[in-house]
């Protein structure tokens, strides 16, 4: 195992992150995310659960997360987001020994987590006709992580022609 100093200039295999602060800052985001997604998926399996949602026109959190589009390929949307965060956080790790490959994978990640953030808010606005505040709440999450690892891909010179 290579010491945290490693993992986070990179010295065993590429740099991943441009400071500690910014690797715990995105961890810790991850955690948010995990929460926020727990509880959307125990509000999806338990139909009781109070969201604390000011039920509106606008703003009706049950609305949302009962719609049609709370599902993707079967699969409820709240279920997906904790199992994608739940691996985000452990890839976000900043003391896990890292180069540029786990640096990548983070990027892509990020990518596709941004890329179906931008459908789910699609969806919510234009379909549904409603948002959810804990839903934003994850997209907000999401919006920050993805601005923090493609900041840090381009400080750490992730992308960058190596010769």
């Amino acid at each position: 195992m290579t010491s945290v100093d490693e993992a986070q200039t990179g010295e065993a295999g590429g740099s991943v992150y441009s400071s500690p602060g910014l690797a715990w800052s995105i961890f810790l985001l991850s955690l948010v995310g995990v929460a926020l997604s727990a509880y959307l998926f125990y509000a999806h399996l338990n139909t009781t659960a109070v969201l604390a949602c000011p039920e509106n026109a606008t703003i009706n959190c049950a609305k949302v997360t009962t719609s049609p589009q709370s599902y993707f390929l079967g699969i409820p949307v709240s279920l997906l987001g904790l199992l994608f965060y739940v691996a985000f956080s452990v890839v976000n790790f900043p003391r896990f020994a890292a180069g540029r490959a786990l640096g990548i994978l983070r990027f892509a990640m990020a990518l596709v987590a941004i890329g179906f953030v931008l459908w789910l808010v699609y969806a919510e606005l234009l379909l549904v006709g409603a948002i959810c505040l804990y839903c934003t709440g994850v997209h907000l999450v999401t919006l920050f992580i993805f601005l923090l690892v493609v900041y840090s891909s381009v400080q750490s010179g992730l992308f960058s022609r190596r010769s």
